[in-house]
């Protein structure tokens, strides 16, 4: 068994302090910006990339705590307005970050004529990675963590308590990160699944069914405990991102099979 007690500060610079999670998500913009121009060399879309990101980045931080404040604490922030740009103290949604973006990806795509699916299905691609490192930094700050374990990889999360629990942290940088990277790019190499939106489809489906399935293991918001059914808020935003999931798929390939 494993005792966490990591510094959630992995620099500090006289008074400035770089956070393991702020570098977690630049790893997982830059990694992904750099495998998202090479998945793209050809395509129409290749030279108005970068501008695009700028528009991504924007869409994730907005969306992320946007989506945190009214799905996991809107009582707090009623009455604690200002906190809503307290941003160093934490708080992101994953799922408000993939409305970001989605709205982002609109907008830019409009601007431009192009179809949005196209930048989405490679921000799909690209997007397990930067997962992988967020799960790595919430394994670091102690968070997200897991129910008691007796199981020989049960972590003790020093800064919790004295029990060793389920890693979910790294539960979800395996399954929702590595995994499902490898599973989208198996399906991108599939004839029959090149159609823009296809991509875009199966992340939201198999991510859907890695998180919900994880968040049985996972101790749900303190703020919010379990809810409809005694599912948590991540299970009922990840059946409907799943729901969403498997309507575009569908519409994907009965436009595929008219045409």
């Amino acid at each position: 068994m494993f005792i966490n007690n990591f510094d959630p500060v992995a620099l500090e610079i006289f008074s400035l302090e770089i956070r393991w999670y702020s570098l977690a998500y630049i790893m997982g913009i830059l990694i992904g910006w750099f495998l998202a121009k090479k998945f793209l060399i050809g395509k129409n879309i290749y030279t108005r990339f970068d501008d695009y990101i700028t528009y991504v980045i924007i869409g994730l931080i907005l969306g992320g705590r946007i989506g945190y404040v009214l799905f996991y604490n809107l009582g707090f922030y009623i009455n604690n307005p200002l906190d809503v740009f307290k941003l160093w103290q934490g708080g992101m949604s994953f799922h408000g970050g993939v409305l970001g973006i989605i709205i982002a990806s609109i907008l830019f795509a409009k601007k431009n004529n192009d179809d949005v699916y196209e930048y989405l299905d490679v921000i799909a691609l690209v997007a397990p990675i930067g997962i992988f490192f967020g799960r790595l930094a919430n394994f670091i700050n102690s968070e997200l963590y897991g129910y008691e374990t007796n199981l020989p990889w049960g972590v003790k999360f020093v800064q919790v308590d004295d029990l060793y629990r389920h890693p979910t942290q790294l539960y979800e940088a395996f399954f929702e990160g590595f995994v499902l990277f490898f599973v989208l790019l198996f399906f991108r190499k599939k004839e029959r699944f090149k159609i823009a939106g296809i991509l875009s489809s199966l992340f939201l489906i198999f991510y859907s069914i890695f998180r919900f399935i994880i968040e049985y293991f996972r101790v749900p918001d303190e703020q919010l405990g379990y809810l409809i059914l005694n599912a948590t808020m991540g299970q009922i935003i990840s059946f409907i991102f799943f729901v969403a999931g498997i309507l575009l798929f569908f519409s994907k390939i009965n436009v595929q099979k008219k045409t």
